[in-house]
């Protein structure tokens, strides 16, 4: 006999990527942030490496973080992070890094693990 499965994912991003875009925001799409448990977060915490032109990005419910950016959750389309003060603070410029990233996670000691992008590494094409 046959076990179909209601296919309900019409029109969600199905790459698991990070994306910085021109408002000052970074975009966790539907797949990244379910292969990740995002929904199951509240904040980020932001981390800039300046020699690597690396960002840390700590997903966390520390209520006490006085640094944390609210995550913000989305039915159908992942979630998100304005994060306009972190940009502007570490001139990072949108116009030159905006665009879609692959990530790793690398485990920092003092810090925790950290979904790291690298700004001088865009591995996928603006589309």
């Amino acid at each position: 006999m046959y076990n179909f499965i209601k296919f309900e994912n019409r029109n969600a991003r199905q790459e698991s990527r990070i994306t910085i875009t021109k408002s000052h925001s970074f975009g966790f799409p539907t797949k990244f942030s379910s292969d990740n448990g995002i929904k199951k977060f509240k904040y980020v915490i932001l981390f800039y490496d300046k020699d690597s032109e690396s960002i840390g990005i700590q997903f966390t419910n520390d209520e006490t973080d006085s640094n944390k950016f609210s995550i913000i959750k989305y039915e159908k389309y992942g979630a998100s992070v304005v994060a306009r003060s972190f940009f502007k603070t570490n001139n990072i410029n949108l116009e030159k890094h905006h665009g879609k990233y692959k990530w790793k996670v690398v485990e920092i000691e003092n810090i925790g693990k950290l979904f790291v992008i690298e700004l001088g590494n865009k591995k996928l094409e603006n589309k």
